[in-house]
């Protein structure tokens, strides 16, 4: 972690903003912050002027076969967080008890559960849609918690965050005009903030050799934007949103088709919910009631 990360963290954990942990970018939330989140999750919504948006909100945990229907588990096993279970009887309990008690690994004594942490908010609604669509397609707003697994002392680099999406599912030009369409709105609503943003084509962090192939296809492909900001001192900008296009990645595997029979392509605008806290703690200061005031009345008014 650089100086510029460690400062931040220390400032967020000083003034009971984030909550310290003994695991690296796991933290609680204080009641200013979420107050932050709460608001900011509030103009998201209130953001959307397409009235045939449906709203969903999904637990944090997805049926670990959606994982690898959907491609995750080969592009991202890295990231995954697998839930276990304990299933045996009550030799397995004792000897569970005992390398609990003495601090050793009792990990071969838990079974795979059918459910796995959700990587992106938006995995939920693929087998969902599964079948015909309307026609027009559908759009969706999504928000809820995400879990991917990079440890880091880095603020901006939690393993649990919130993200909050909106979808669609339809016809490959729709879906292009929508990720553009979005990528413009999403930089008014963070400029509006009083944050300054830019746009860059970006690609996903894929694992292994062949990722490094599907990663410049993506860029290639100018797929995936990312909307960017530079916290203060950092010398890297950060991504705080971004607007994707998947092409048939979700309509194939689940089978969703437009109305017309075509497979069903998709995109989605994700806003990183946490990020964005942190880039306005980072911007505006500590305390959010001496926040610039057209900020304020976007979000307490």
């Amino acid at each position: 972690m650089d100086r510029a990360a460690e400062s931040f963290r220390s400032e967020l954990l000083a003034r009971g903003l984030l909550i310290e942990t003994k695991v690296d970018g796991l933290y609680g939330r204080s009641a200013p912050y979420e107050r932050v989140i709460d608001a900011l999750d509030r103009l998201i919504v209130q953001s959307d002027v397409d009235q045939q948006t449906i709203s969903l909100r999904f637990p944090p945990i997805v049926p670990r076969a959606e994982l690898e229907r959907n491609g995750y588990i080969s592009s991202f096993p890295n990231l995954i967080g697998s839930v276990h279970t304990f299933t045996g009887g009550d030799e397995e309990h004792a000897e569970l008890r005992e390398l609990a008690e003495y601090g050793r690994n009792y990990a071969h004594l838990l079974q795979p559960a059918e459910v796995a942490l959700c990587s992106s908010v938006c995995h939920p609604l693929y087998a969902m849609c599964a079948g015909v669509l309307p026609e027009g397609g559908s759009r969706y707003e999504v928000y809820g918690w995400c879990f991917r697994h990079e440890p880091s002392l880095d603020p901006i680099r939690m393993q649990a965050f919130r993200m909050h999406e909106f979808v669609y599912l339809g016809d490959s030009e729709v879906a292009h005009e929508f990720r553009d369409r979005w990528l413009e709105h999403g930089c008014d609503i963070l400029r509006g903030l009083g944050l300054e943003v830019g746009t860059v084509v970006a690609n996903d962090p894929f694992f292994g050799r062949a990722g490094r192939v599907l990663a410049h296809n993506q860029l290639d492909d100018v797929l995936k934007y990312e909307i960017i900001t530079t916290l203060d001192s950092y010398e890297t900008p950060t991504a705080i949103a971004s607007s994707n296009l998947h092409r048939d990645h979700f309509g194939r595997p689940f089978g969703i088709q437009t109305a017309s029979g075509e497979v069903a392509e998709s995109a989605c605008f994700g806003f990183g919910v946490d990020r964005i806290a942190l880039s306005l703690f980072s911007t505006h200061g500590y305390d959010p009631d001496r926040w610039p005031s057209s900020v304020r009345n976007q979000f307490w008014s």
